[in-house]
């Protein structure tokens, strides 16, 4: 059986109140290194798909929050309802992995212009690995993300290891990058090439080409989504559509 392990795409998204949202992370699997502005908050409903080997890893309904609390330094936290809904046979559903993690920004050159930052994250073993649902034991994903800013193109990149120390889960290292525009205050769209080493002997690596993007109803709220299809090593196919609110708030 094929653990779900966390729910895929969830690394943070990083705003400023009062600018119009340009997100890395949700829906995207390579980051950012932009924390989350001190003393404010983002949170997200959202929903994750990914089919493969005959398995449908599903986390929903899901929420993350982020809040910054302190300057250049996030805390934040994912918590999944998970599915394991093979094409044949009983589905099982539950509590999933809760992630952890808190992102650091060390470099931050031009207001933005080059940023660097790290963003450890630890995968509790809340979810029962026996009935596919989660690891079974805690793991961690330890990356760094760096960002380029050229007037409306932001480019993203970067990649770490994965640690888990879960019987029959192996060490294994993945990266990523993407490009997105930002068209108008309303529309951003981007393209991501991600790559994801073998987790285990059932679970081969692969590498992901992924589109999409963020419909930003106002300066606080947005609907983001994207799709993504393997184009090396096993056969994935993965959706990300998710909800996501901003606010300020100090003490």
């Amino acid at each position: 059986m094929q653990r779900l392990l966390g729910c895929g795409l969830l690394a943070v998204c990083t705003v400023s109140v009062g600018l119009a949202p340009c997100f890395a992370g949700p829906p995207f699997f390579t980051d950012d290194p932009v924390p989350v502005d001190y003393g404010h908050n983002e949170f997200y409903v959202f929903g994750t798909l990914d089919h493969a080997g005959g398995v449908n890893a599903i986390a929903g309904p899901a929420i993350e929050y982020n809040r910054g609390i302190a300057p250049d330094t996030q805390f934040h936290v994912v918590l999944p309802y998970a599915w394991n809904a093979p094409n044949r046979g009983a589905t099982a559903s539950g509590a999933g992995d809760v992630e952890v993690g808190i992102k650091c920004r060390f470099l931050n050159l031009d207001d933005g212009g080059l940023q660097v930052g790290v963003f450890p994250m630890a995968e509790l073993g809340t979810g029962s690995a026996r009935r596919g649902l989660g690891n079974g034991q805690t793991w961690y994903r330890l990356p760094l993300w760096v960002q380029k800013s050229v007037g409306a193109w932001t480019f993203d990149g970067g990649g770490g290891v994965i640690v888990n120390p879960a019987p029959g889960m192996y060490d294994a290292s993945f990266g990523g990058a993407q490009a997105q525009y930002t068209f108008n205050p309303r529309w951003t769209l981007g393209v991501e090439l991600f790559r994801q080493n073998a987790l285990a002997a059932g679970q081969p690596g692969y590498t992901l080409l992924n589109v999409g993007g963020y419909l930003n109803f106002s300066q606080r709220f947005s609907l983001l989504f994207s799709a993504s299809g393997s184009v090396a090593g096993a056969r994935h196919t993965v959706a990300y559509l998710g909800l996501y609110w901003t606010w300020a708030s100090h003490g």
